[in-house]
């Protein structure tokens, strides 16, 4: 019997969840499978895996023919590393505990290159909140100015308004006085 590791697709329409299954390779794609190894969300980013790292490693020692796509989300786990490092302990070339050794120090190196991503992706995203909100403290002020200027401008001509009518009003009060005093 010819065993596949591969994607089960559940979920809702146009919201995929999908369980990484060790499966007769005739079976059907959501069909009778042998063992469910993990689990699979691309909805979140990064896509989240949830995986049984030994039972993986163990199917891909018997032989088990990954999907294209299961390929790649053991790639990036580590178990074609492992499977690579265990190789070269059964030829002789290392022993196990360097073997473990360098799969511990990829890993870790994997780790911290991902941790420096997510950094300089928050990093990003506080450089660009940054920027809003000087672009927008730059256009309340250019707002408030023009506001100013209008009210003043408004003030102005208020003030400009009066001042005549208080001017034509102690003209037509003076000749009634110079009258009423002869």
């Amino acid at each position: 019997m010819a065993t596949r590791i591969r994607l089960q697709r559940h979920g809702r329409k146009s919201y995929a969840f999908y369980s990484i299954v060790i499966a007769d390779s005739r079976a059907p794609r959501d069909g009778k499978f042998i063992e469910k190894i993990g689990t699979f969300n691309p909805n979140t980013n990064p896509a989240t895996v949830d995986l049984n790292f030994d039972a993986a490693l163990a199917w891909v020692l018997k032989g088990a023919q990954p999907s294209d796509t299961v390929r790649n989300i053991l790639s990036r786990e580590g178990v074609y590393m492992k499977k690579h490092l265990l190789g070269g302990v059964a030829k002789g070339a290392f022993g196990e505990a360097e073997a473990d050794a360098k799969f511990e120090a990829w890993k870790n190196n994997k780790q911290s290159g991902l941790a420096t991503l997510k950094a300089k992706e928050e990093e990003a995203k506080k450089a660009e909140a940054k920027a809003r909100l000087d672009a927008e403290k730059k256009i309340n002020e250019a707002k408030s100015k023009a506001l100013a200027e209008k009210k003043a401008a408004e003030e102005a001509a208020k003030v400009a308004a009066e001042a005549p009518a208080e001017e034509a009003a102690p003209t037509e009060e003076a000749p009634a006085e110079e009258a009423a005093a002869e």
